[in-house]
């Protein structure tokens, strides 16, 4: 998607919320130890990750307590469908308020989630709460995961510009935690353990000359024979996690020449750039990337202390960052990009 300057969409509002748990990671490695410790031989060699993922803190819909206990796919559908609805409203509400609109100004809805499944879906469950019209348009995505926020951006940034007067909303939900398994002993469900906790994220597009940054570019690359890097195995319990050890490896190999090639459709190069928000996925992804683009130390600071304050918090994260990014400065022209199942890198070209 690439666009006169006068037609491209704009962020109007941006907003992030969390649930009400948080779940500091000093107290999650102490209930991963006591859940796995005895039963699991590999944990004792994997317990490190908790400490090297830099995460400090994270949040779940659900308190410590409840993790205790098994759950089943019913009471985590339950939980994703309370869960995730109240993050919906919540995000929704302050991304509108920040945009200066009302609910009854938004055209269309973009929902992005891919860690349960709801049907009505959630921006329907929302819809009478938040006062969104009756002829709003829906557009529900299931499975991008880690990229689904950027991509999200992307399509909401397409149906602003297919229709110029329209307000679009674009919501990421998340309830990463819900995933967490006690009966898998295996390497991914401790790393996802270690790594992911619940959020959402929200953006208001519109073309109207007056509101804030352009998407001037959006694009994807997926790369074959990759379907097992990241992605969700299903079975009575719920979701596990599929958590490649090679993501660190693909994005070092593969991540450049993607981005070359996207940038390339658009007349740019690298060079280009003044910088980039990316969803950091985990250190070894921030650092991969850092490497990979020559970045000056301290380019993804904000990467690494959204990861830290938060956790990965799949499809929202790169929304969590480019806030925060907007938020001390950002300015001119930046690369947003996050890698999700598929395996896919997702992108989109900001000018702040």
């Amino acid at each position: 998607m690439a666009q006169p300057v006068e037609h491209s969409p704009r962020i109007a509002g941006l907003a992030t919320a969390v649930p009400p748990y948080p779940l500091p990671q000093s107290e999650v490695v102490a209930h991963a130890a006591e859940t796995f410790g005895s039963r699991f031989r590999d944990f004792e060699r994997l317990r490190p990750v908790f400490e090297s993922t830099g995460i400090t803190m994270r949040y779940s819909v659900r308190p410590f307590d409840w993790f205790h206990a098994r759950q089943d796919w019913r009471q985590r559908t339950e939980a994703y469908l309370e869960g995730a609805t109240a993050l919906f409203i919540g995000t929704a509400e302050k991304t509108i308020a920040a945009a200066g609109l009302k609910a009854c100004d938004i055209d269309t809805v973009v929902t992005v989630s891919s860690t349960g499944i709801a049907t009505p879906s959630l921006e329907a469950r929302a819809h009478g709460v938040l006062g969104f019209r009756p002829d709003i348009r829906r557009v529900p995505v299931f499975g991008l995961g880690c990229a689904g926020g950027v991509s999200g951006l992307s399509l909401g940034a397409r149906l602003a510009r297919a229709d110029p007067g329209s307000k679009v909303l674009v919501v990421a939900v998340e309830i990463c935690t819900l995933a967490f398994r006690s009966d898998e002993l295996t390497k991914s469900n401790i790393v996802a353990t270690a790594l992911f906790g619940d959020g959402a994220a929200g953006v208001v597009l519109t073309c109207d000359e007056t509101a804030g940054p352009r998407i001037v570019a959006a694009g994807e690359h997926l790369w074959p024979d990759t379907l097992d890097i990241m992605g969700w195995q299903v079975d009575p319990i719920g979701f596990g996690a599929i958590f490649s050890a090679s993501i660190p490896d693909l994005v070092t190999e593969k991540m450049r020449p993607a981005v070359e090639n996207f940038l390339a459709r658009q007349g740019e190069v690298i060079d280009d750039l003044d910088g980039f928000v990316f969803h950091p996925g985990g250190t070894k992804v921030a650092q991969a990337l850092e490497d990979l683009f020559d970045l000056p130390q301290g380019a993804l600071n904000i990467e690494r202390e959204t990861l830290r304050d938060f956790g990965n918090i799949s499809a929202p994260t790169a929304l969590f960052v480019l806030k925060r990014k907007l938020e001390s400065g950002l300015a001119r022209q930046h690369l947003v990009s996050a890698l999700g199942p598929g395996f896919t890198g997702s992108f989109a070209r900001l000018d702040a």
